[in-house]
C-alpha cells in the first residue's frame, strides 16, 4: 500500500459556457504534471506520501477557473494558472502553508472512524 499525502484535482477542462478558456486549462494542467514529477512528489519512497494528481470535467465552481481543490486539506484555489502552480505546490503542499491570497474556500474532509487513511 502506498501512503497518499495530497490528491490534486485540476478543473481545467471547458465543457460549458462558464467553463475557463481551454488553452488556458490545458497549460495549467501540463504545468501540474510537470512540476508534480520535477519535485518528485510521485516517488513511492516519499516518507510523507506520494501526490496523486487528477483533471477534473467540472467542481461545480464555474467562472474563476482553472480551479485547483487539495484533498484532504479541503482548499480550493481559483483563477489557477501555469505560472501559480509552482508557488501552490512549493508553498501549501510541500512547506504546509496554503497560499492565502489565491483560496477560494475552504471545506476541510473529515475522517469518520473506520474510514481508511490515505493508502492506496
Amino acid at each position: 500500500m502506498q501512503r497518499v499525502s495530497h490528491h490534486l484535482l485540476l478543473c481545467a477542462t471547458a465543457t460549458k459556457a462558464k467553463c475557463c478558456d481551454s488553452a488556458l486549462g490545458a497549460q495549467t494542467w501540463n504545468e501540474l504534471k510537470s512540476v508534480v514529477r520535477e519535485l518528485n512528489l510521485e516517488n513511492t519512497e516519499r516518507p510523507e506520501g506520494i501526490v496523486l494528481r487528477s483533471k477534473a470535467d467540472c467542481l461545480r465552481v464555474c467562472e474563476r477557473g482553472p480551479i485547483l481543490l487539495v484533498w484532504p486539506d479541503g482548499i480550493w484555489y481559483a483563477d489557477v494558472s501555469p505560472d501559480r502552480v509552482k508557488r501552490i505546490i512549493e508553498q501549501h503542499i510541500i512547506g504546509q502553508q496554503p497560499v492565502e491570497e489565491w483560496i477560494l474556500k475552504r471545506t476541510p474532509f473529515e475522517r469518520t472512524s473506520g474510514a481508511p487513511s490515505g493508502e492506496i
